[in-house]
């Protein structure tokens, strides 16, 4: 007999919600930092134990848009709690309730779904009370199936969180053969891992101008190397010189960890060759926002 269930990773930006989908996976499928905003499409995530499959999908932090693709974001939101069996709600272990977290309630609320509560970070916390407080104040809003405070970054509690989640599975079918890992192509999930180079390296408003296209990529086929060619577009040329930095030294770096993380993930030596562009205000342009594969 085999179960399965469609868990839909939700919450407000820079919660921890990629880093929970990799821990959950055992692998880096989704890219991490500490901007807000880092994850601009649903990912999905694939995790076959035994007899269940979870299928996860990781949806962009719920915020106030301000762009055409900060709207496109938050549909996506949206849109992933149509036909899901539960929620995955993940929150920070202290602070107010933010309003996008009320609004997101408000939504499990006329959905019925079905919500596990997350509460990362719990590693931030002095006080063991802080957290008492912080349960007692999210249980009153949402008769949620189970609360798990986690640490996304260290592991723990991760498996008492996935047990839960393994509960809410229904008899089926796996909708994936066993080994799916997710349903990202390469392509997208190489220039995830650009992109995440550069949110790391970089500050202040670039990152998130800043989009990456992959024109190429291709293993050779008389020796074990994988060419990859990548775009690397921002908004404006400033930003652009500011990429590429002095003699070239900012592109190199970013091109030299992502190329670290592209051979570990994809398990070959690769050649990575990058360059910069400009696409003056792309975010709000629907054919771009199309053309990168993020409508």
């Amino acid at each position: 007999m085999s179960k399965n269930a469609f868990i839909a990773i939700v919450g407000c930006p820079n919660v921890g919600k990629s880093s929970i989908l990799n821990k959950l996976l055992g692998q880096k499928i989704a890219i991490v930092s500490s901007k807000p905003q880092t994850t601009r499409t649903k990912i999905m995530g694939v995790l076959t134990d035994g007899e269940v499959q979870l299928v996860f999908t990781d949806t962009p932090g719920y915020h106030k848009p301000h762009n055409k693709l900060g709207e496109k974001m938050n549909k996506a939101v949206g849109d992933s709690l149509g036909g899901i069996d539960a929620c995955l709600f993940v929150v920070e272990s202290k602070g107010e309730i933010k309003k996008g977290e009320q609004e997101l309630i408000g939504k499990f609320k006329k959905l019925g779904v079905p919500v596990i509560l997350a509460i990362n970070k719990i590693d931030m916390l002095g006080d063991k009370k802080e957290l008492l407080e912080r349960i007692v104040q999210l249980n009153s809003l949402y008769d949620f199936e189970a609360i798990v405070p986690v640490c996304a970054a260290t592991g723990e509690h991760i498996d008492e969180l996935l047990d839960e989640m393994k509960k809410l599975s229904v008899d089926g079918p796996h909708f994936f053969p066993d080994d799916t890992l997710t349903d990202q192509p390469e392509r997208v999930l190489a220039a995830e891992i650009i992109r995440e180079k550069i949110l790391r390296l970089m500050d202040k408003e670039i990152p998130h101008g800043i989009a990456v296209s992959i024109e190429k990529m291709r293993e050779r086929e008389d020796s074990d190397i994988l060419d990859i060619e990548a775009t690397i577009y921002c908004e404006r040329e400033s930003h652009k010189g500011m990429v590429i930095g002095k003699k070239g030294a900012m592109l190199k770096k970013i091109s030299t960890f992502a190329r670290q993380d592209l051979e570990r993930f994809f398990e070959i030596k690769v050649n990575l060759q990058t360059w910069v562009k400009v696409k003056e205000d792309w975010r709000n342009r629907e054919g771009l926002i199309h053309n990168f594969g993020l409508d």
